[in-house]
């Protein structure tokens, strides 16, 4: 597959897609399955978005994987569930709109595409305390993926953030992790992970990085390979300029501009805005997110200039969220090349034993295991206090867990030390000159700390009373609690956290149930539909469980797809 120019593709089509995210890719498969003339369009060099560094969770209540797994749901249950998290900062059309194409929606990607996906073993919702949660069934993840199949497209797929691989670009999944860490005492483990290094060594003088795709690069190649499949056209480094519409008429055609060239294209059903988002828009982005770029571990491409086009002709915002954006505390380093690495911490770290986290006065002020989702927006509630935040265990637990970028058996801390990414001390209260930080102060809340281990409960916070902040923890460590422990061994290290948006933004397009952009008047625009990023968050700003953003993004591809099929009459 070579790169299309854009005067190369037709002048007219039954659908244009307008993002390569996972939203847009779906939607451009769901369109062409239904027999849809379709042609993609991506800003960027690359397929992917922010999908393709992500995890590749997708939150789909009530599949067929959720009850081969054996869990038992039901879509009264899973509202029940969100109704006390969203409440009404979304529709609860949408919500149900949701809740039924979801699992039809994974029938046809599994029916008719490359698209293969499983429940987790065992993931609970992240409010796994409130009635409605479940500990499994609802997060699918995508099978493993070989990229060689893909031939040159491969390189087309945005490459994963170095930082989530093994030398240099090994991609590994949580199976691959347990397998490496235990491969010095199971049999089992050690072939596992000689067949995934032996794989690696033979992908890296062919390709330049490992072809066995996981997480969000599996689903990601999953999707381009069927869409190749399907015979979709597909054109990078192109931009929508202008979206053409008569007053009180259907969307007619798209503008797009590709290195100085503008070409009209024509649409005849549907045009489907799946832009991403705008975390990295230059105006919108500090006015609703309230803090610079630099924090941001969105793909480039996510500057919302899809939803500007479509406010320019009467489309608006949702103004509901709790949040306008999805957060997770990360570190930052700069890297050997000079670009900046924003490391999330999802839940290697905050949540194990032997950690804890303080703010400014060396004081604890949120409970670390709960989400990474609300753990951020305790940072901003704080305020300057908490930004930085730091993170701060022992030997113990960095030679078992790892600490931001350093991995387990504290492989790399030395250098992390030596780059200022890792702050350490002999003592707690050295580590706290080091941080700028009262030593009393901060002597006191590890002494806490290390009193809440012995007992098994965190009067302050709650750390570890609920199934999914368990999870997170380490059982194993033989202690009262599974996320809690003492943090007495010495050296000490620090990693300064900062709130970062991650996967995007929830504020988007307000669509109705059809995935129909609506005016201000709610009525729709003909023949223009929103999904993922683009379209307003189901979830209303809020976290409830793990994939909540690739889950609806599918389904209500799946949605607007449909519709749009409809309007071409081409089932």
């Amino acid at each position: 597959m070579r790169r299309r120019e854009l005067s190369e593709v037709s002048p007219a089509y039954d659908v244009v897609v307008i993002g390569a995210g996972a939203a847009g890719m779906s939607a451009a498969l769901f369109s062409a399955i239904r027999g849809a003339k379709t042609l993609l369009v991506e800003k960027t060099g690359f397929v992917g978005g922010t999908s393709a560094l992500s995890a590749g969770s997708i939150w789909i209540p009530n599949t067929r994987h959720a009850s081969a797994a054996g869990a038992t749901d039901s879509a009264a249950n899973v509202e029940k569930y969100l109704q006390q998290i969203v409440g009404n900062h979304a529709e609860v059309a949408l919500r149900a709109a949701f809740l039924k194409a979801g699992p039809a929606a994974v029938e046809v990607l599994e029916n008719h595409s490359e698209v293969k996906l499983r429940a987790y073993v065992r993931h609970p919702d992240y409010r796994s305390e409130l009635e409605g949660a479940v500990v499994a069934g609802r997060a699918l993840e995508p099978l493993p993926f070989d990229g060689r199949l893909l031939g040159e497209a491969f390189k087309l797929i945005r490459p994963p953030l170095p930082e989530f691989t093994l030398l240099g670009g090994m991609m590994v999944d949580r199976t691959d992790i347990g397998h490496l860490l235990s491969s010095t005492r199971s049999v089992r483990s050690l072939w596992h992970s000689t067949k995934l290094f032996a794989r690696y060594a033979r992908d890296k003088a062919s390709h330049g990085r490992g072809t066995r795709l996981v997480m969000g690069n599996a689903l990601v190649g999953r999707l381009l390979y069927s869409l190749i499949r399907q015979d979709v056209d597909i054109l990078t480094g192109a931009s929508l300029a202008k979206i053409i519409r008569e007053p009180d008429a259907p969307v007619t055609a798209a503008n797009l501009t590709s290195e100085g060239v503008s070409r009209e294209i024509g649409i005849n059903g549907a045009l489907i805005l799946a832009g991403g988002g705008f975390n990295r828009h230059a105006g919108r982005r500090l006015a609703s997110l309230g803090i610079e770029a630099g924090w941001s571990s969105v793909a480039p491409g996510s500057i919302g200039d899809a939803q500007d086009q479509a406010l320019e002709i009467g489309a608006r915002l949702s103004e509901r969220d709790v949040s306008p954006a999805f957060w997770a505390p990360a570190s930052i380093r700069r890297r050997r090349d000079g670009s900046q690495a924003v490391f999330p911490h999802f839940v290697l770290d905050r949540a194990k034993p032997g950690t804890l986290v303080v703010d400014s006065n060396g004081r604890r002020f949120v409970n670390e295991a709960i989400s990474y989702h609300q753990f951020a927006l305790e940072m901003l509630a704080k305020g300057k206090s908490a930004i930085p935040a730091f993170l701060i265990a022992d030997a113990v637990s960095v030679r078992k867990y790892g600490l931001g970028m350093v991995r387990p058996g504290a492989w790399g801390a030395r250098t992390a030390v030596a780059d200022g990414y890792l702050t350490a001390a002999d003592t707690i209260e050295h580590l706290a000159l080091r941080l700028s930080i009262d030593p009393i102060q901060l002597r006191e809340t590890v002494d806490k700390m290390n009193l809440y281990a012995q007992t098994g409960r965190d009067p302050e916070f709650g750390r570890g009373s609920t199934v999914y902040q368990n999870h997170n923890g380490d059982a194993s460590a033989g202690g009262a609690n599974p996320n809690l422990g003492r943090i007495a061994i010495a050296p000490f290290y620090a990693v300064r956290l900062y709130p970062s948006d991650i996967v995007g933004t929830s504020s988007g397009l307000v669509t109705d149930e059809a995935a129909r952009v609506l005016e201000a008047g709610n009525q729709p625009i003909a023949g223009l539909y929103a999904c993922g990023n683009d379209m307003q968050s189901i979830m209303g700003g809020t976290y409830p469980g793990p994939g909540i953003t690739l889950g609806p993004a599918i389904a209500f591809a799946y949605i607007a797809a449909s519709d749009a099929a409809r309007r071409v009459s081409v089932e």
